[in-house]
C-alpha cells in the first residue's frame, strides 16, 4: 500500500506593488499583521502556481491500468489511466484530499480510500464504488487508520487504527462487504505498520516504528493473533531499522531494507525462522530508500540514493548478478511497483526540469513509457535553473579536517544578475529528511526572475549520509545542527556572488524550529526568518502532540519528563529567547495540526511581538501539518513573496544595484 506524501507548493516572488489588493481566499485564513497583497503581483505569481505532479497508488489488479493521485481542481484525488500517454480521468471529487486508494481485488468497481478532515490526519476508511460514485465509511469516524493491506485472496484488508485507547495503532482485519464484522487481531503499544501478507494468507509481516534507528520488524499469526519479533536485539548492542517487507514466494523469507551491521541501509533478504540478514545490493556508502520485487521473486529493482540523487538498479535474484538500467536523467526516482504477475515497473520520476510523473519499465522488453505528463503551468521548463551538490565547512573535525556539511544550492544566471545576490536559506524538516534536488516549481521564479540564490543545507541529522552523521544532531547535540547554519554564513561570506548583508532563512516543521533558532543565535546575520507550522518550545511540543507520536519524538529530541532533560529543552527552546529575535518573522500554521500543535505558532508570535518586533501571522483553520488546499497554499505563497520583497530584497546602506 503505497502513500505518498502530497506534495505542496511554494514560491516567492517580488513584483511593484499597484493600487488594488488580494483579499485572502476565505474566512477559513485567519491574518494577523499581514498587509494586503497587491493583485497585480499575485496575478504574477500565479503563473508559477499551477505545476502538477503524480504520483502512484497501484496498478489495476486485472488490466495494465493506473491508479494514480493528482490535483485538477484545489485537492489531490484519485485518477485512472488506462494507457502509457492516456488522459487522466477523475474518480473523486472531495473537497478534501484522498490520501490512499487500492482497488477491491475481487471487484475493481470498488475502491477503498482514506482521507480526513482539515488536515488533521485521522483518516477515515471509505468503501467507493465506481459504478455510481457512493461512498460508505468502514471506520468509527475519530480514530486514526491507515491505509488497507488486502490479503492474496482479496478477500479482506489488514489496517491498523487508534481506536481502543487513541494512542497505540492496534492490528484490526476487515472484509469490506461485512465491516460489522471486523476483527482486532492484535493490541499492541506504540506505532506500528502493516508490510504484506504471507503467501498462504495465514501471517502478516508487521513493523514497529520505535525511532528512524529503530525499526521492529514482526510476523503475526492471524489465526492465533499472536505475534514473534523477526529479529531479537542482542544486548548492548545497537538498534536497527528495516524499512518495506515483502514475502519470497515460498514464504520461508522476506526481502527488506536495513542498516543491520552497516552504517547505511541496504537491500536484502532475510531468513524468516533464523532472522540472518544477506545483503544484496551494490556495496556502496549510500542508502537504499526503496524497492521493489516481482510476483516469482526473481527480480528486484530499487534505488540507490547517492548524495541526494536517485540511480534504479535492477538486480536478478536467481544469479545475484546486476541487470542493465536505463539511464534516467538526473534527479529522484521513487514508488517502485511490479505489475502483478510480470516484470513490468512503474515508477515516479522527477528532475530539476520536470515534476513528478510516472513511467513504466518492461524489463529486459522494451524502452521507458512515460503514462502521465504533468503541466508546469505554460512556463518554459527548459529555463528551470539547475541545482548544483557541493558542501561547506563546519565548526567541528573529522580525521582533522573540518567536517563537510552537503549543500544544494541553486544561482541565478550571472549574466543576467552581475553582482552579490541575495540568499534564501531553506532547512528541511524532519530532522530526519534530506533535501534532494528536484523540480522547484515556483522557486524557480524566485530564481530565474529575482536573482536569488537558493541554499538548501542538509546540516547534521539529516538522512542519507549514514547512521553516524544522522545521530550527531540527537538530545543534548540538538544547537550543533543550529551551529551548522552560523558555519553556513561563514561561507557564505566567502563566496564572490553570494551577498552576506541579504540573507534570509525559511523551514517548515522541525526546520521550522531550526529558523527561530537561527534567529535567536544570528539575528545580527540575518535579515528575516520565515516559520512554517515549527517548533518554539520543546517541552510543549512533546506535551501536546498526538499520544501516537509522542514517544517516538522523545527518543529523537528527549524525555521531557526527566527534570535534567527538561531543563536542558527549556534552555534551546526558541521561546525561551524569543527577546533575541531582533528581525521580522513570517510565521504560518494549520488549526489542525497533529504533530506540531498550532500552540507551538500562537506562544513563538506573541512572545516576539512582546520584544516588539515584526511578525506576520497566517492561520488556516481547515489546515493541519502543512498547507493542501490550492486556494490555501497560493495565498501562503502570495504573503511570502510580499514579506521578502519588504524585508529581504532591498539593497544594504551604502550600495547601489
Amino acid at each position: 500500500m503505497r502513500n505518498p506524501l502530497i506534495p505542496m507548493a511554494f514560491v516567492l516572488t517580488l513584483l511593484p506593488a499597484p493600487l488594488a489588493a488580494a483579499a485572502p481566499p476565505g474566512e477559513n485564513l485567519v491574518v494577523e499583521g499581514i498587509p494586503e497583497v497587491p493583485e497585480e503581483l499575485a496575478a504574477q505569481i500565479a503563473r508559477y502556481q499551477n505545476a502538477r505532479t503524480a504520483f502512484l497508488y497501484e496498478w489495476h489488479p486485472e488490466a495494465r491500468e493506473l491508479l494514480v493521485g493528482t490535483r485538477f481542481g484545489d485537492t489531490y484525488q484519485v485518477h485512472h489511466v488506462a494507457a502509457p500517454g492516456a488522459a487522466r480521468t477523475q474518480l473523486t471529487f472531495f473537497e478534501e484530499p484522498v490520501a490512499c486508494a487500492a482497488y477491491v481485488p475481487t471487484d475493481p468497481d470498488r475502491l477503498v480510500i482514506c482521507r480526513d478532515v482539515g488536515g488533521s490526519e485521522y483518516h477515515q476508511l471509505f468503501l467507493l464504488d465506481l459504478s455510481d460514485g457512493s461512498t460508505r465509511m468502514l471506520s468509527d469516524g475519530s480514530s486514526k487508520n491507515s491505509g488497507p493491506t488486502f490479503d492474496n485472496a482479496g478477500e479482506r484488508f489488514a489496517y491498523t487504527s487508534t481506536r481502543r485507547n487513541g494512542a497505540d495503532l492496534d492490528l484490526y482485519l476487515m472484509d469490506p462487504a461485512d465491516p460489522a464484522g471486523e476483527r482486532l487481531l492484535l493490541e499492541v503499544e506504540g506505532r506500528w505498520g502493516i508490510s504484506e501478507w504471507s503467501p498462504d494468507d495465514t501471517q502478516l509481516l508487521a513493523y514497529r516504528y520505535v525511532s528512524v534507528n529503530e525499526v521492529q520488524l514482526h510476523v503475526v499469526d492471524v489465526k492465533r493473533g499472536k505475534s514473534r519479533p523477526l529479529a531479537k536485539p542482542k544486548k548492548g548492542a545497537r538498534a536497527v531499522a528495516y524499512r518495506g517487507g515483502q514475502w519470497t514466494p515460498d514464504g520461508t523469507a522476506i526481502h527488506v531494507i536495513s542498516d543491520r551491521d552497516s552504517a547505511f541501509m541496504r537491500f536484502g533478504v532475510m531468513d524468516v525462522k533464523r532472522g540472518e540478514f544477506t545483503p544484496l545490493s551494490v556495496d556502496e556508502p549510500w542508502d537504499v530508500t526503496d524497492f521493489d520485487v516481482t510476483d516469482d521473486g526473481t527480480l528486484a529493482a530499487y534505488v540507490l540514493n547517492e548524495g541526494g540523487r536517485g540511480a534504479l538498479h535492477l538486480l536478478d535474484l536467481t544469479s545475484g548478478e546486476e541487470l542493465p538500467a536505463p539511464e534516467l536523467p538526473v534527479g529522484q526516482v521513487s514508488g517502485l511497483l511490479f505489475r502483478p504477475g510480470t516484470r513490468e515497473l512503474c515508477f515516479r520520476q522527477a528532475t530539476d526540469r520536470t515534476p513528478g510523473d510516472l513511467y513504466t519499465l518492461a524489463v529486459g522488453e522494451g524502452d521507458v513509457q512515460r503514462w502521465t505528463t504533468s503541466e508546469v503551468g505554460g512556463l518554459n521548463a527548459d529555463a528551470f535553473p539547475e541545482t548544483e551538490i557541493t558542501s561547506y565547512p563546519t565548526f567541528d573535525e573529522v580525521e582533522g579536517a573540518p567536517r563537510q556539511i552537503p549543500l544544494l544550492i541553486t544561482r541565478p544566471d550571472a549574466e543576467r544578475f552581475p553582482g552579490k545576490r541575495p540568499v534564501l536559506i531553506r532547512i528541511h524538516g524532519g530532522p530526519e529528511a534530506q533535501a534532494k534536488p528536484g523540480f522547484l516549481g515556483s522557486r524557480a521564479y524566485l530564481i530565474n526572475d529575482l536573482g536569488i540564490a537558493y541554499l538548501q543545507p542538509n546540516v547534521r541529522g539529516s538522512t542519507g549520509y549514514g547512521r553516524e552523521y544522522r545521530n550527531l544532531d540527537n538530545a543534548e547535540l540538538r544547537e550543533d545542527s543550529v551551529k551548522d547554519i552560523g558555519a553556513l554564513l561563514d561561507w557564505i561570506a566567502t563566496q564572490p556572488d553570494l551577498d552576506p548583508e541579504r540573507v534570509a532563512v525559511y523551514g517548515g516543521s522541525y526546520g521550522g524550529y531550526m529558523v527561530l533558532a537561527s534567529l535567536v543565535h544570528y539575528s545580527d546575520r540575518l535579515r528575516c526568518g520565515i516559520d512554517y507550522v515549527g517548533i518554539s518550545n520543546f517541552v510543549t511540543f512533546l506535551e501536546n502532540t498526538k499520544p501516537y507520536r509522542v514517544d517516538n519524538r522523545r527518543v529523537e529530541y528527549g524525555d521531557e519528563r526527566d527534570p535534567a532533560m527538561r531543563e536542558h529543552l527549556l534552555a534551546i527552546s526558541p521561546t525561551t529567547r524569543a527577546g533575541e529575535i531582533a528581525v521580522p518573522l513570517f510565521v504560518s500554521q494549520g488549526a489542525n495540526d497533529p504533530r506540531v500543535p498550532a500552540s507551538e505558532s500562537h506562544q513563538i508570535v506573541e512572545q516576539v511581538r512582546q520584544g516588539g518586533q515584526t511578525v506576520w501571522y497566517l492561520l488556516a483553520t481547515d489546515e493541519g501539518h502543512g498547507f493542501r488546499k490550492k486556494p490555501n497554499r497560493d495565498y501562503m505563497t502570495n504573503v511570502t513573496t510580499l514579506f521578502l520583497q519588504t524585508f529581504l530584497l532591498d539593497e544594504p546602506e551604502g550600495e547601489t544595484p
